[in-house]
């Protein structure tokens, strides 16, 4: 009778030292992605009123753009990166280092959130004149990475010849047209002048 109370115990000490073990080793995994918080929060925000995250510069991610006209009238754009993954839908919404992804604007107008380097730019928001194209990189935390204060961004100027159907809405927010507007309104000037239908980050 005793030797079998001694072999029930001995199994019940087994079993609650593997469960601890597991639940070690898992928690372990997961502090191991991002054990403490990355950079630090800073007072200044974006146009979106999105707070800038501090980061070193030997740390810090990067980005350039590329901008130029396709045959179907559109614009392929294609970020170069470095230091910098792109998370995939559905990622944790923490600030992990190195890891997010790129809202592009199209005269400081939010038109897409990149999750992979390429994207296709429709005629339809980019007018006849020239514009400013920016990629913004950003932590899954909707926190905008920075480096002294200065957000982490590359911005290509544009020229479109082409006469486009006039401005319409975020591409990443709402499908439906804006209203008409008068001619006068759809103009809009740009900053420095580029090579007629391309852009390269400035």
């Amino acid at each position: 009778m005793s030797c079998t109370r001694r072999l029930r115990a001995a199994l019940v000490v087994c079993v609650l030292l593997a469960g601890s073990a597991g639940c070690g080793s898992g928690d372990a995994g997961e502090n191991a992605v991002s054990p403490t918080p990355v950079g630090r929060l800073l007072e200044g925000r974006d146009t979106e009123d999105r707070a800038y995250r501090e980061v070193e510069q030997e740390s810090a991610p990067d980005v350039g753009i590329e901008v130029q006209p396709d045959a179907g009238g559109g614009w392929e754009v294609r970020l170069t990166v470095r230091k910098f993954r792109f998370s995939p839908a559905g990622a944790a919404g923490r600030a992990v280092a190195g890891r997010g992804l790129a809202h592009l604007y199209v005269d400081g107008r939010l038109v897409a959130r990149l999750r992979t380097p390429e994207y296709r730019l429709a005629d339809r928001l980019v007018p006849r004149g020239t514009h400013h194209v920016t990629a913004r990189l950003h932590a899954d935390d909707g926190t905008v990475w920075a480096v002294d204060g200065t957000p982490v961004e590359s911005t290509a100027d544009i020229t479109a010849s082409k006469p486009g159907p006039g401005p319409a809405p975020s591409a990443d927010v709402r499908p439906e047209a804006e209203p008409p507007q008068p001619a006068d309104a759809r103009r809009r000037s740009g900053g420095r002048g580029s090579p007629d239908r391309a852009g390269k980050a400035s």
